[in-house]
């Protein structure tokens, strides 16, 4: 085992000036990462210089098996925290042979919602909740609750520390500095308040970036939990009754709301989201009425209610960003489980276009 980690750890830098490209894709769910590797000439920084690859998207649920090709698309480039120096991971999105976005591409019509000049011009910025449950590889139960059984009740568990309460710090700290070394704008980590769930916040970014950093951050999570031989669930509601569920609050403000007079354009904003209320909910995740039941701090799927520090409202405004006329908000509405790139690029597009 210690040959085999002093391989897998081996630094090429002084041996070749080739790089290893790790090719990252969303699969045919919708929510399930695939990747595969590929050798470069040498070290890449712009994603337009590397060059498009190809997948068999009739093993992925993304084509059909006479004509199953899929292209990738690289892009963004993000540091490789498992095989590190200059070996990158590559965001890519899919398209068909004839080059258009396959169903399951979501980014390409975010990226025309956010080059969109009136976008641009109000430089939208997202912060990202990305909440997640650890479970037990063989048993799918949450990691530390014992086997067949429950922990005691909520409470002791959000940002708890302990043996007791407290269940794979371990993966969460390798995960958060892994992201660091990706150069992924993740910008805290917290225990959840459910035992066994965990939370991880990417951003301030800007535009399409979020939704290329959160997906990255997910793969290194899935990677480090491979490593680790637990499962990670973006479940909403991973146990029924009375337990937390999952959610992606996803924190926003343009240009116009961070400046002087901004809290009057945050109200407006909300109101044009009121109306689109039914619209939201349906791309905001899978199994999302699980969730949001009025009760475990969520407002009830059908109900849209904004307040002030309303953690049970559908958006909630800050204390600060009410005090100061100016600020952000954040939209609770959206599952663990759920497509930055859907989500963001309409929180714009209602509010913006």
């Amino acid at each position: 085992m210690a040959l085999l980690n002093d391989l897998i750890n081996l630094d090429l830098t002084d041996a070749t000036n080739k790089i290893i490209a790790e090719y990252i894709w969303i699969g045919g769910s919708g929510m399930d990462l695939r990747s595969k590797a590929r050798t470069l000439t040498g070290p890449v920084d712009d994603p337009k210089k590397l060059p498009k690859w190809n997948y068999d998207g009739s093993s992925t649920g993304q084509a059909p098996g006479e004509d199953s090709e899929v292209i990738l698309y690289p892009q963004a480039i993000f540091k490789d925290p498992f095989r590190r120096g200059n070996n990158i991971l590559v965001m890519c999105d899919a398209y068909t042979p004839a080059g258009e976005p396959i169903p399951t591409n979501k980014r390409c019509a975010a990226a025309k919602i956010f080059s969109d000049p009136k976008v641009e011009k109000e430089v939208p910025w997202y912060g990202i909740e990305q909440e997640y449950t650890l479970l037990q590889k063989e048993v799918n139960w949450p990691l530390g609750w014992p086997l067949g059984g429950f922990p005691g009740p909520q409470g002791p568990y959000y940002c708890g520390i302990g043996a007791d309460k407290a269940f794979g710090r371990d993966i969460v700290d390798a995960h958060y500095k892994a992201c660091l070394y990706a150069g992924i704008n993740i910008s805290g980590i917290n225990g959840e308040v459910m035992p066994g769930q965990w939370e991880f916040q990417v951003g301030p970014s800007v535009g399409i970036s979020a939704g290329d950093e959160v997906w990255v951050a997910r793969y290194i999570l899935e990677r480090i939990t491979e490593i680790s031989g637990v499962v990670v669930s973006f479940d909403p509601k991973p146990i029924p009754g009375d337990w937390n569920g999952a959610g992606a609050h996803t924190n926003y403000s343009t240009k116009s709301m961070r400046e002087d007079g901004g809290y009057e354009v945050i109200l407006k904003a909300i109101e044009k989201l009121s109306h689109k209320h039914k619209e939201h909910i349906a791309a905001y995740g899978e199994g999302n009425e699980r969730r949001l039941t009025g009760r475990h701090e969520t407002a009830d799927i059908n109900t849209f209610l904004w307040g002030v520090a309303n953690r049970g409202a559908s958006i909630r405004v800050g204390r600060d960003t009410e005090k100061d006329g100016k600020g952000y908000f954040e939209d609770r509405r959206p599952a663990s489980n759920m497509d930055p790139y859907v989500v963001t690029s309409m929180i714009a597009e209602t509010t913006i276009l």
